[in-house]
């Protein structure tokens, strides 16, 4: 096994999981990119290593403890030590309250918080061992506040908000940085562009977060002295609201 410093992006999508990946190639990191669709996580690891960056992608279902625990060592056994993991599954799916069945809501909590248990126990696993790493978990508005409409989701992300938190304290004092982030507002992703009726005129006076920007905070976070780590990022637009 090499000495390369590797940085796994669990939530890899086609914006932010992405962008925040391409962020740590760029720092000279092998990235590890996994999500559910083997074939588009790969393809985007295939650009990155066309672009000249060691890159993997990964097919897998985060809310599976197998296949968590099979990544985690497959990584460590045959590509590196993992120096950064970062969780950045969502699940941003509106849906009111008398729509949310039982088997919805479940689904809506293991996608955005157990999924993050599971990677955030396995990557600390690893790390207490070396003394070292740094854990990322992507929030969202809903961490901090739950909308009209968004109950399983807030409850999911304020869970997981609670697990970044006690996972901080637990493993701070180990040297393991432990760190959330709050996006709260639009980022600019193929979904926004499609939905929301004031895209333009936010695009035009920088009111949308871009996916390359956005990135440069987990990259920072990483990088952060010991002696003034940050645990809570909250990130938002120069004009948007509090």
């Amino acid at each position: 096994m090499s000495d390369r410093k590797v940085a796994l992006v669990v939530g890899a999508g086609d914006a932010i999981g992405s962008a925040i990946a391409k962020a740590f190639a760029e720092k000279g990191f092998t990235v590890c990119l996994a999500r559910r669709s083997g074939d588009a996580v790969e393809d985007y690891a295939k650009s990155l290593r066309e672009d000249g960056y060691d890159a993997y992608g990964f097919g897998m279902d985060a809310r599976n403890e197998e296949q968590v625990e099979g990544l985690f060592a497959k990584i460590e056994g045959e590509i590196g030590q993992l120096e950064v993991v970062v969780f950045n599954i969502g699940a941003n799916v509106p849906m009111g309250i008398l729509d949310t069945s039982a088997r919805k809501f479940a689904k809506i909590w293991e996608m955005a918080c157990f999924a993050g248990f599971l990677v955030g126990r396995e990557a600390a696993k690893r790390m207490v061992e070396r003394e070292r790493g740094t854990i990322l978990f992507t929030g969202a508005t809903a961490s901090v506040r739950g909308s009209a409409g968004f109950a399983a989701f807030a409850s999911a992300k304020h869970g997981l908000r609670a697990v970044a938190q006690s996972m901080a304290r637990e493993l701070g004092p180990k040297n393991i940085h432990v760190a959330h982030v709050v996006i709260d507002a639009a980022v600019d992703t193929p979904w926004i562009r499609d939905n929301l009726p004031s895209y333009d005129v936010l695009m035009a006076k920088s009111g949308v977060v871009l996916p390359s920007d956005l990135a440069k905070n987990y990259v920072m976070l990483h990088e952060q002295p010991r002696n003034a780590w940050t645990f809570e990022l909250d990130v938002r637009p120069w004009i948007e609201t509090w």
